[in-house]
């Protein structure tokens, strides 16, 4: 029994076939394999032998997974770093790779993030409600910014009451070809903790059943989008989609975008809502926390 196991393994423990195993393979072959494969599956695989492991760190084959905008995502981390900037000429295509996809501030105030998603090499962005232009934000009789645990930004944009409500805001940033879904995250009831434990105020919440909220998104190139929601599910967390746009492949300059949300029909006042960030996926990309509504 144990010559018998002994004879298909390789010296290093590999599985091997008569007198040839994965570890004989050419690390050029097996990195012609892992182009195929998704960056968290060529992690995955680079366990099985040092064949692998090798194959797996090669810059063509991580090349292949880095946006083409990257060297334009690199240079917003290091704009204004130096230290960062001399350090990036010694990092390899997988360390970069990795570290575009953890988030990034790139206004200078830390109130718009970037990063990649791990699994397909997406471009997703986060833009507080802090970087938003807000409709009586400046009288706390309407607005306060609270606290939370539960925004990447710790602090959202909270309405008390309001008749008119105006929540716009912009993007000009250079995205990779290709298709892109827009969301704002709302949140109606203020949540909070007590005694570690979650709860929310349903105390200012009204209007939002009577008529719809209009969410609206326009390009610099003519590309447009109109959603109408009524705000609904107190106390979760919502992504409510805008719309999509669409970045062509020849594409080489900055997207202009334009997007808000209004209410401003004045016969009855509305409150009780959060208003976190907007948030911008690849096309097709499901968010795995928030519950998303859609038409």
């Amino acid at each position: 029994m144990g010559a018998g196991v002994s004879s298909i393994m390789g010296p290093d423990g590999e599985v091997s076939y008569g007198d040839s195993g994965l570890g004989d393979m050419p690390e050029s072959c097996v990195a012609a394999v892992l182009l195929y494969l998704d960056a968290p599956e060529i992690c995955s695989v680079a366990r099985l032998n040092r064949a692998f492991r090798g194959a797996a760190s090669a810059d063509f084959v991580w090349e292949t997974k880095l946006p083409r905008n990257y060297e334009y995502l690199m240079g917003l981390i290091e704009s204004g770093e130096e230290r960062e900037g001399e350090k990036r000429g010694w990092l390899s295509k997988k360390e970069i790779y990795a570290m575009l996809c953890r988030p990034h501030p790139f206004d200078g105030g830390g109130r718009k993030e970037f990063w990649l998603e791990k699994s397909k090499g997406g471009l997703c962005m986060a833009i507080s409600s802090r970087a938003m232009v807000i409709t009586g934000i400046d009288d706390r009789r309407y607005w306060n910014y609270i606290p939370t645990e539960e925004s990447r930004f710790h602090s959202v944009a909270y309405l008390q009451q309001i008749w008119w409500f105006e929540v716009v805001g912009e993007i000009d940033f250079l995205f990779q070809a290709g298709s892109y879904s827009l969301y704002f995250r709302l949140h109606l009831g203020k949540p909070s903790k007590r005694l570690g434990r979650r709860i929310w105020s349903a105390e200012n919440v009204h209007g939002w059943d009577i008529k719809p909220v209009r969410f609206h998104l326009s390009t610099l190139d003519g590309q447009q989008a109109t959603s109408l929601y009524h705000l609904e599910e107190p106390g979760n967390w919502i992504l409510y989609h805008i719309g999509d746009f669409t970045v062509p492949s020849e594409s080489m300059e900055p997207v202009k975008l334009k997007f808000s949300m209004t209410q401003i029909d004045c016969t009855h006042t509305k409150g009780g809502l959060c208003v976190d960030s907007l948030l911008v996926y690849p096309k097709g990309h499901r968010p795995d926390k928030d519950t998303v509504v859609s038409l």
